[in-house]
């Protein structure tokens, strides 16, 4: 039986999800590496399954365009939703996360320190940066020094965001009186993350959301699972508390995918017209 939880304006009732995380749920699961565009009445048909107003819908599809990462594909007067190169890559990204682990495994004892300091006139920069910091699993130790324990490069973001020259990274190991689960207990809220995932797991308590159909299970699935793991930094076990609720949760999340998969593509197949999309990506 699912816990009870008071949805968000526009959401799914009993769970946190938005209507476009539901839709980017949706188009990681059943248009990426598929060289298909979706028709948008397809895809009103498929999130309305969960609840959502075609009104809510529609606005998170149009969000999502202006965010680059949907493109109008035509056929004939027809128009459908293809993913466009930036798209592409943010599913991905995500479809990593939700195949990843939920506990480092192979911790050297080292940390990625990254330090910067962003312009007073730059403050969109600088939180675009800390909030791709936070995906990349850095958390904040003190002002403009973030660490981590894995060794994901960020150059990348720093680039697009043109603060290359204002950060430098380090790689160190905690040294004399540093404590390493100190450092982990200041740089992220370990409590709040370690809560979210006992809510997931009351949320999915034998199944969870019998009243929805494979499809939309499958979707609301992938969608809260990627809002909890966004928030993790996924630490190596001799810095997590004892008893770490995420390893139960990836449990279940993993298990009740897998039971849904091959209904999912089966109703997903019935419910949202596709088309041919040249453009479309190819599995890597």
């Amino acid at each position: 039986m699912s816990a009870a939880v008071t949805p968000p304006d526009g959401g799914v009732a009993g769970s946190p999800v938005r209507p476009e995380a539901a839709a980017l749920a949706l188009f990681g699961d059943h248009v990426l590496d598929r060289r298909v565009a979706v028709s948008t009445g397809g895809v009103v048909a498929a999130l309305g399954r969960l609840g959502l107003g075609e009104a809510a819908i529609r606005t998170a599809l149009t969000r999502m365009g202006r965010r680059g990462l949907l493109r109008t594909v035509r056929q004939g007067r027809q128009a459908f939703l293809g993913l466009t190169e930036h798209g592409i890559a943010v599913l991905r990204d995500g479809q990593r996360k939700l195949d990843g682990e939920i506990v480092d495994r192979h911790w050297d004892g080292r940390w990625t320190l990254l330090t910067f300091s962003v312009p007073e006139s730059r403050r969109a920069d600088r939180h675009a940066l800390r909030t791709r910091l936070g995906w990349f699993g850095f958390g904040p130790l003190r002002s403009g020094l973030w660490v981590s324990t894995s060794d994901a490069d960020v150059s990348a973001t720093l680039a697009e965001l043109d603060l290359l020259e204002h950060a430098e990274v380090f790689r160190a190991e905690a040294f004399r009186w540093t404590d390493p689960v100190r450092i982990a207990a200041e740089a992220w809220d370990l409590p709040a993350i370690a809560a979210g995932y006992e809510s997931f797991l009351l949320r999915w308590e034998d199944g969870g959301f019998e009243h929805l159909d494979e499809l939309s299970r499958r979707i609301l699935l992938d969608a809260e699972w990627l809002l909890l793991i966004r928030r993790d930094p996924v630490l190596p076990s001799v810095l997590l508390p004892e008893g770490w609720p995420g390893t139960r949760a990836a449990e279940r999340f993993r298990t009740l995918r897998h039971g849904w998969a091959q209904r999912a593509v089966e109703l997903a197949a019935d419910v949202l017209e596709s088309v041919v999309d040249e453009r479309g990506s190819r599995p890597d």
